[in-house]
């Protein structure tokens, strides 16, 4: 086992972020360690809904956004990498779900109508009706509208299964990370013990950047947490929703996604509005009680009786911005050998990476190290939250 390593690009955190970097290096010839305290995934990435949006969820309020364009063209990657023919292979990744979709339970708001009109919008939305509803949605009783959207999700555990394949050798499990320095200059950074020597070091750890830059001695970038209070439930007779549910504001009412659990029953894992300020705040009870109420309010036809629930606090790791609003899309900030960023979303995690091969191109930095990797204790992969909860 090596005690000393030399590489072109280390990373910390193999959330999506990482992941998807990582490959990406990996396949441009650079050499890469990848190293991760915990799960690969295991925190914000695992507990994400998988959904891969292009921008439409943001623009409820009757016009496109600065966050709705910047994301606008990530379906589009995601769904060649997906194919085997992108940026990356990712053609061992899980398609949940073709689109997601806008759904409506009664009639429009004034500004969704124009929305929906709008130029600005055609070719992202299409009405959808009878057997082109969703399977959770083919109800007698069901009276609203419902929209599909030119946007993706895909099975969370089985993208992490596909970028840690890809990663080959590189990933490293590791607890203590400590600054590797040249006199003044960071050259790289000592995991458990274990030197390694890098041209440049990229920080894509979420929430956990913010102790690794206080252990580097940096206050900047500034990190805020925006909370979430997601709910999951589980049964026998719950069928595919991928939607987001229209309420009257800016914000989906609730955003619904369905995910397989291990005894091939269906989870909705519920957020959108419900699972924030307000959620936030209401204990695990309370959240439930709220989810229950919202379930038999938009869909009656489902009999609760077999359902099993359980809620999950999701904090999401953001850089610092005015009013704790969403950036609009990935973020990166330099220091010297250092760069540190969020990607801010899973669908941005190839924005992420555009960024970081930006300023290596920029910097000159290319591939040169062949890094001795053998044997390096590996991390394990994340696993979901309904899994533990709702076996």
């Amino acid at each position: 086992m090596p005690t000393a390593i030399a590489t072109d690009i280390l990373i910390v955190g193999a959330g999506v972020a990482g992941l998807w970097l990582n490959a990406r290096l990996r396949r441009l010839g650079y050499s890469t360690v990848l190293v991760e305290r915990a799960s690969l995934g295991g925190e914000q990435t695992i507990k994400s809904q998988g959904i891969i949006h292009g921008g439409t969820k943001y623009a409820l309020h009757g016009a496109l956004t600065g966050a709705s364009e910047a994301i606008s063209d990530m379906p589009r990657r995601w769904r060649e990498a997906l194919a085997g023919d992108g940026e990356l292979n990712l053609d061992h990744t899980r398609l949940l779900s073709e689109a997601h979709y806008l759904w409506s339970p009664g009639t429009l708001a004034g500004n969704l109508t124009s929305f929906f009109a709008s130029k600005a919008v055609r070719g992202r939305v299409d009405q959808v009706k009878g057997e082109q509803l969703p399977p959770a949605l083919q109800d007698r009783a069901f009276k609203g509208k419902v929209y599909r959207l030119a946007e993706l999700v895909v099975d969370v555990p089985s993208l992490l299964a596909n970028l840690a394949e890809l990663a080959g050798d590189s990933l490293l499990a590791g607890e203590r990370i400590t600054p590797l320095r040249d006199g003044d200059t960071l050259v790289g950074l000592e995991v458990d013990g274990r030197q390694i020597r890098a041209q440049r070091i990229v920080l894509s750890a979420g929430g956990g950047s913010e102790a690794l830059l206080q252990a580097l001695g940096l206050s900047q970038p500034a990190m805020q947490r925006r909370p979430l209070h997601m709910v999951m439930v589980k049964g026998p007779n719950l069928k595919p929703l991928y939607a987001h549910c229209l309420g009257g504001g800016p914000k989906p009412r609730v955003t619904v996604t369905s995910h397989p659990g291990a005894d091939g029953q269906w989870v909705w894992y519920l957020g959108g509005d419900l699972a924030e300020a307000d959620g936030v705040a209401r204990t695990p009870e309370a959240q439930i009680a709220a989810a229950r109420k919202e379930i038999a309010q938009l869909l009656p036809w489902v009999d609760q009786t077999p359902l099993r629930w359980a809620t999950l606090r999701v904090e999401r790791a953001e850089p610092a911005q005015s009013g704790l609003v969403r950036p609009d899309n990935a973020f990166l900030a330099e220091q010297d050998h250092l760069l540190v960023g969020w990607p801010t979303k899973l669908a941005l995690a190839p924005d992420f990476s555009d960024r970081v091969l930006a300023t290596l191109q920029r910097d000159g930095i290319r591939p040169g190290a062949q890094a001795d990797l053998s044997d390096l204790p590996r991390p394990a992969l994340g696993v979901p939250a309904w899994e533990q909860l709702l076996p």
